[in-house]
């Protein structure tokens, strides 16, 4: 069911655009390549802690998100 649902999530993603880390909900996030449930809470906990994001690029300073991971995720976030 959870697959299902991520999947869904995926595909609205797709079809509607890019996933606002400022706003996204811990499933949303988890639709983002190299992101699964932990890294969408230490995104989450970032924004909670440091407000929303400037910039795309200011995902590297989240626990576990390296330059590497900003690359493959970049083309589908977006800030506002």
């Amino acid at each position: 069911m959870v697959k299902l649902f991520l999947a869904l999530l995926l595909f609205s993603t797709l079809l509607f655009g890019a996933v606002n880390v400022n706003r996204a909900s811990s499933a949303q996030l988890q639709t983002l390549n190299g992101v699964g449930p932990v890294k969408a809470q230490e995104i989450i906990k970032y924004r909670k802690t440091h407000g929303s994001f400037k910039s795309v690029d200011e995902l590297v300073n989240v626990k576990g998100i390296g330059p590497k991971t900003l690359q493959k995720m970049k083309s589908q976030v977006a800030i506002r």
